[in-house]
């Protein structure tokens, strides 16, 4: 066990990971055979009772596991608001540290008083996150900031959530399925590595000035301003940006600001940091995003801080313009070069809905397993453009649940094999993804992302082509060399089938390699069935016939034992 740690706060969050791992394990694996089905609890009722208790857990401990509820909180497009309303209290459950332990800190982090440092720090905080809190604040000079400090001993608290998150990683290794999919090892330590440069605020303010880079000629985009000569190890100081929180809405219609604008500029502005920065904001929860109101004429620039701006003073049918205002950048991801152009081969053809191109793009990507059915991912994409295409982001996902029993149905042997893998180096951007298709969905129902993804396919495509001008003229002309050179080949083909010379190798299709494993399997469960009912057999003519010895006993738990090692395993 790692320095650091604390032990009492260990044990009890190893007992829930423990004790979750092995339900899942019991009604999931072994109750998931031929026979015992019809004992299983239904598993919605079974894991909303393990958000249940994780939210309790979670809202006592805080740490790591606020972070990872308030991800699950927000996935409203995928997960029943079941589980999703089980913890979304955790977006606002975590009690704020004593104002005395903050200014101690910020003294230690300064070798200072607080009052030498600040004009003004108020003993209230506007935020109170997981991690760290902030204070809203005055400097010397006058500028009216937010300082964000991070809670006094949160070091050995994340180490002992990660100590625990390292012993989920080890149980999911029990799961071939899973280490075919994932590196453990590197998840691990990509969420290790994460999560402890959140506590490095020297990094997250050079984050905050690289977006600013990134957008600084982009009028949708305000960036806070760190303040440096205000800063330390564990004392980050930003300039205030406390406008409209991004998820109150009775705040953004009363600004006369459209809910629809607002998703719309934050999905474009989320494609472009994926697909052309290569640097993405990986935290986008209600907590870290504001709208910034802007004057319309005759009101003077609105004040952060303010919970809404006053009455426009233009007719109500002028929209009120804005600017979408991003804190908090210890939670970034960095896309790999290695996977830049697949990723935006992806966005070309999600735009373009080119199914054949993006499945391409999972190749480059490296996201399939080695033997996917390359044919059959495409028409399962094609499938997916068809019935999915211009649906609201509000609908995605009752009409997933409309469409699944079709999609069992008709691509059963690509949904039981599954052959994708995750890439740890996009485990980031994913989450910023997930996040921001919950944070559209309240924003507004009917936004289609389809639409807002098209012209910027449209426009990567267009770059691509003025790029790629010399490539493409290569490859035409390699083309043409091969077209010239078709009639000698034949020619030899053909002499080759005079002369009797000719031969021609076949092999499986991946569809019939896939049915002749499945064959297998079943070959595998029956042999190990008929074992156990031989010794099933055996032990009750045995305790017929000599009740008093222990050996029919013994050949009937032999006989469960093959039946269950027989449906657990496979060859």
């Amino acid at each position: 066990m790692p320095a650091g740690i604390d032990f009492r706060r260990y044990r009890k969050v190893r007992r829930f990971v423990t004790r979750t791992f092995i339900q899942v394990f019991w009604w999931d694996v072994i109750l998931n055979v031929p026979g015992l089905r019809r004992f299983r609890r239904p598993p919605l009722v079974r894991y909303q009772g393990i958000a249940r208790r994780y939210r309790a857990l979670a809202a006592e401990m805080g740490g790591v596991l606020i972070k990872l509820g308030q991800f699950l909180s927000t996935r409203v497009d995928i997960l029943p608001p079941e589980i999703t309303d089980e913890l979304a209290g955790l977006q606002d459950e975590v009690p704020p540290e004593t104002f005395s332990d903050i200014e101690r800190q910020i003294a230690e982090d300064f070798g200072r008083p607080v009052a030498e440092v600040f004009a003004w720090i108020g003993p209230e905080p506007v935020g109170a996150a997981s991690l760290a809190q902030v204070h809203p604040a005055r400097l010397p000079t006058g500028e009216e900031v937010v300082v964000k400090v991070l809670r006094p001993g949160i070091d050995v608290l994340v180490e002992t959530d990660l100590a625990a998150v390292r012993l989920a990683a080890r149980l999911l290794r029990f799961s071939k399925t899973i280490r075919r999919r994932v590196d453990l090892g590197r998840l691990g330590a990509e969420i290790t590595n994460t999560t402890l440069a959140e506590l490095d605020l020297i990094a997250e303010g050079h984050n905050a000035e690289r977006f600013a880079e990134n957008f600084a000629n982009d009028p949708r985009v305000y960036l806070p301003k760190v303040f440096w000569d205000w800063s330390a190890r564990r004392t980050l100081t930003l300039e205030n940006v406390g406008w409209i929180k991004i998820a109150d809405l009775a705040a953004l219609d009363r600004a006369g600001i459209r809910r629809s604008e607002v998703a719309r500029t934050l999905y474009r502005i989320y494609l472009q940091q994926i697909f052309e920065h290569s640097f993405v904001h990986a935290d986008p929860h209600p907590g870290n995003l504001f709208v910034r109101p802007l004057p319309v004429e005759g009101e003077a620039p609105l004040p952060p801080g303010s919970p809404a701006p006053p009455p426009p003073a233009a007719p109500a049918d002028i929209e009120r313009p804005f600017q979408i205002v991003f804190v908090d950048f210890g939670m970034v991801a960095v896309i790999p070069e290695r996977l830049q152009s697949a990723l935006r081969e992806y966005a070309i053809a999600l735009g373009t809905r080119d199914a054949e191109r993006i499945v391409r793009s999972y190749v480059s990507a490296g996201v399939l397993l080695p033997g996917a059915d390359l044919r059959r991912l495409e028409e399962i994409h094609e499938e997916l453009f068809q019935r999915f295409w211009g649906v609201r982001i509000g609908d995605l996902r009752a009409t997933a649940f409309s469409e699944a029993e079709y999609f069992f149905r008709q691509y059963r042997d690509v949904l039981y094999e599954l052959p994708f893998q995750m890439q740890v180096d996009l485990l980031f951007a994913s989450r910023a993804v997930g996040l921001l298709a919950g944070l559209s969905t309240q924003l507004d129902p009917e936004f289609d992302p389809w639409a807002e993804t098209l012209p910027f396919a449209q426009r990567l495509a267009a770059q691509e082509l003025r790029r790629n001008w010399r490539e493409i003229l290569s490859g035409g002309l390699a083309q043409l060399q091969i077209l010239l050179g078709l009639p000698r080949r034949a020619d030899a083909v053909l002499a080759r089938a005079e002369r009797g010379t000719l031969t021609v190798q076949s092999a499986l299709t991946p569809e019939e390699r896939k049915m002749i494993r499945r064959l297998e399997r079943s070959v595998h469960r029956l042999s190990w069935t008929i074992l156990a009912a031989g010794l099933v057999i055996a032990g009750v003519m045995l305790r017929a016939s000599a009740p008093g010895a222990p050996w029919g006993w013994w050949l009937i738990a032999a006989g469960a034992l093959a039946f269950l090692w027989g449906a657990l395993t496979k060859t």
